[in-house]
């Protein structure tokens, strides 16, 4: 057990990394003029390899719920968490990815960029928020039960 409770709060802190990147570049990077902010948009590639960090953290959180469920402990911290987690990858699917592909990942200067530009920005920092309340959750999680 204590190796599935480590294993759960680490793969959501590992997750953590990428988007409270994200959040705390927002500020500055969104008010960047256009050939500056594509410019920046291309460090990002091969980052999508941190989806399956996700579905790893969405993963450990539920088995480690069930877990604590049928020893008879509070299960639902890590349940949240790993909804939580999950709740991450739908925002990126509804609202990150759809910006990704309308800009070719950041390669082709639509008329409307703007717009993207603020739907892929603020979507990683919901899911910066959502990631650190599944850490929260999933340390409670942890250290809340019995060895």
């Amino acid at each position: 057990m204590r190796s599935l409770r480590l294993a759960a709060v680490l793969s959501i802190a590992l997750g953590l990394v990428p988007t409270g990147a994200h959040l705390f570049e927002l500020p500055a990077k969104i008010r960047l003029p256009q050939q500056q902010y594509f410019v920046v948009q291309g460090i990002y590639r091969g980052w999508a390899g941190f989806g399956a960090v996700l579905i790893a953290a969405t993963t450990i959180n539920l088995i480690l719920a069930m877990a604590l469920w049928r020893r008879g402990e509070r299960a639902w911290p890590a349940f949240f968490a790993g909804l939580l987690v999950a709740s991450t990858l739908a925002i990126f699917f509804i609202w990150t990815f759809p910006a990704n592909r309308a800009t070719s990942n950041w390669t082709l200067v639509p008329s409307n960029w703007q717009q993207f530009r603020a739907q892929w920005e603020y979507s990683h920092a919901a899911s910066a928020i959502l990631m650190f309340a599944a850490l929260c959750l999933s340390t409670l999680a942890a250290i809340g039960t019995r060895n």
